[in-house]
């Protein structure tokens, strides 16, 4: 699906597209990696791609694209990644551990991919890259238990699971070689993200895939809690963009990937079963230890520094992932992820 993005005015008459730029993306065949490569691909980039495979697909590429590149091999590789890293003018770093629940389970596991592995990029880069602009996965898990909504990036960090502790990990170090050597760099906190090519069976993925895949199965999907507790929903293509939109500002630091909307989960469910044509009715069950309530993002820093603003309503986000897998046609109306002027 197409992803249309309206520029600030200043970004319109920067023509800083004009050129062909190298860009390296690690995790590039994965959920938020594939759609990203597309966006740079659209832009004009020529992406190179390093995936280990492990869970990305080759399938989720464009493979026949005369621009793009694709290389197996890992971030925990030196020698395969400095390798990758030779003649690139950019990198965005979305290869990672992304799963709280393991990072727990597999503490030094967990640690070795998210933190050597980001460690690793950054040395890649400052020695190979030609330009060291790098833009890569943070995460909301930073925040742990908010105080109060919507979370700025000023709020106290306070990660409640190794994964969070590892990001926030991976921006001071971001932090540190922009002081030490000048490697630019913007770690964007990605909230409740959701879409095509997220895997339902995966134990990565979110609630919204794992709720289709148990009503798309017949079976009643699973409520922890009351269900009202509250998420920052934003579709991948969204986020697609303001990835690719990120490598090409001069913003180093952090910045929330968020709608600024919350929405809890019976209203998710509720939406997901107009989707579907059919009522949708949760089976309860306790609220699970370390769960957070709520949470939402404040998009304030995304729609001024970047100029964008994530314009992809739920409703029309959900059908869009529900029509990309092959279920019952949604009922609602199509208008696909965009971003829009504040």
């Amino acid at each position: 699906m197409k992803t249309d993005i309206t520029k600030t005015r200043s970004q319109r008459s920067s023509g800083k597209h004009a050129r062909l730029r190298r860009v390296l993306v690690t995790g590039g065949a994965g959920f938020i990696g594939s759609h990203t490569v597309e966006a740079l691909l659209r832009r004009g980039y020529a992406v190179r791609v390093l995936d280990d495979l492990s869970t990305g697909k080759a399938e989720n590429l464009p493979l026949e694209h005369a621009r793009l590149e694709l290389r197996t091999g890992s971030i925990l590789d030196r020698t395969e990644l400095d390798s990758a890293m030779q003649g690139i003018e950019g990198c965005i770093h979305l290869a990672a551990q992304v799963s709280a629940a393991r990072s727990v389970e597999e503490p030094l596991a967990s640690a070795e991919r998210n933190v050597m592995g980001f460690i690793n990029v950054l040395e890649a880069l400052r020695h190979h890259a030609v330009q060291p602009r790098l833009v890569f996965a943070s995460s909301a898990a930073i925040y742990g238990e908010p105080r109060s909504l919507p979370l700025t990036e000023e709020a106290v960090a306070s990660p409640t699971n190794p994964y969070g502790l590892e990001k926030y990990v991976d921006e001071l170090y971001a932090d540190l070689y922009r002081r030490l050597h000048g490697v630019s760099s913007l770690g964007l906190r990605f909230f409740n993200v959701y879409g095509p090519r997220q895997d339902p069976s995966s134990s990565y993925s979110g609630v919204i895939s794992r709720f289709i895949e148990r009503i798309a199965a017949g079976e009643t999907p699973t409520v922890f809690g009351d269900g009202r507790q509250t998420r920052d929903f934003i579709h991948v293509g969204d986020v697609a963009v303001a990835v690719a939109t990120a490598l090409d500002s001069d913003c180093n630091g952090a910045c929330n990937v968020a709608t600024g909307r919350r929405s809890d989960l019976l209203e998710l469910l509720r939406l997901l079963g107009d989707c579907l044509g059919q009522a949708v009715r949760p089976q309860f069950e306790p609220a699970r230890p370390g769960d957070i309530r709520d949470s939402c993002g404040d998009p304030a820093r995304l729609r001024e520094q970047l100029g964008l603003v994530a314009g992809c309503s739920l409703e029309d986000g959900l059908a869009d992932l529900v029509a990309s897998l092959s279920l019952p046609p949604p009922a609602l109306k199509r208008s696909g992820p965009r971003f829009a002027l504040p």
